[in-house]
């Protein structure tokens, strides 16, 4: 039977307050893929969590990442600990930031923010740096360039949405009209936002990418922060870009 399944994680934000993701499920006969797996130390959360959901985090295929933060990323190198044959997806410019080739970009921005903060917010800000800098990083296996169909889980379709990160990618499933945000979009009590624009590296590319969700049967969005949101999605749309 295939399933998507929305999890409810509570992490630890980059300012040291507890907060709320929604990493997704897609499950089917051939592949299980996770969509963003939170932060570092929250595999036994994640698998808690699938197991509410009558699911076995052993029968994941595949964990696609939509782009480098930690909070999406961090927790991969446990997860390959302990599941190895789990494939890592992600776009082709992400790549590098997730294996640890190239300097994380957030870990730029926050440092190049860094001189102008008082002395009380350099305090947070010193342990958002210790947690970027303490990622431990993994091979991707699969990269995407650009936008791509797949065949997984009764249809997938990978859709570049830059402007968070320049590598950011959103999942539309066709089997279940829903769209996989990331960070593209954030939403709040079930109603929907543009990305916050202080961790969006280009904003104009960040409406653009929301402009090409419009081109979608979507009837139900899963935000990475937020979680669902139903209704007449393309008006919702329409109404946030004007």
């Amino acid at each position: 039977m295939n399933r998507l399944i929305s999890l409810n994680i509570d992490f630890i934000s980059g300012t040291g307050n507890k907060d709320f993701i929604y990493p997704v499920i897609i499950q089917s006969d051939k592949e299980n893929i996770l969509i963003d797996c939170s932060t570092s130390g929250s595999l036994p959360l994640l698998e808690k969590e699938a197991k509410k959901n009558n699911f076995d985090l052993s029968n994941l295929t595949k964990i696609i990442i939509t782009h480098h933060d930690h909070d999406h990323m961090g927790g991969l190198y446990e997860i390959k600990g302990k599941y190895p044959h789990i494939q890592v997806v992600s776009s082709l410019i992400e790549k590098p930031y997730i294996e640890g080739t190239k300097k994380s970009l957030r870990l730029e921005q926050a440092e190049k923010i860094y001189p102008t903060l008082s002395e009380a917010e350099k305090i947070n800000a010193e342990y958002f740096h210790h947690i970027l800098k303490s990622i431990k990083h993994v091979p991707v296996d699969i990269t995407i360039d650009g936008d791509k169909e797949l065949d997984w889980c009764g249809g997938i379709k990978i859709i570049a949405t830059p402007g968070h990160m320049p590598g950011h990618i959103s999942i539309y499933s066709r089997e279940f009209k829903t769209l996989i945000t990331g960070d593209a979009m954030v939403a709040q009590k079930g109603e929907l936002f543009i990305a916050n624009p202080q961790y969006t590296l280009d904003m104009k590319e960040a409406i653009k990418s929301i402009e090409k969700f419009l081109d979608y049967d979507i009837q139900q969005i899963v935000c990475y922060h937020g979680g669902l949101v139903k209704g007449d999605i393309t008006s919702i749309l329409k109404k946030l870009l004007k």
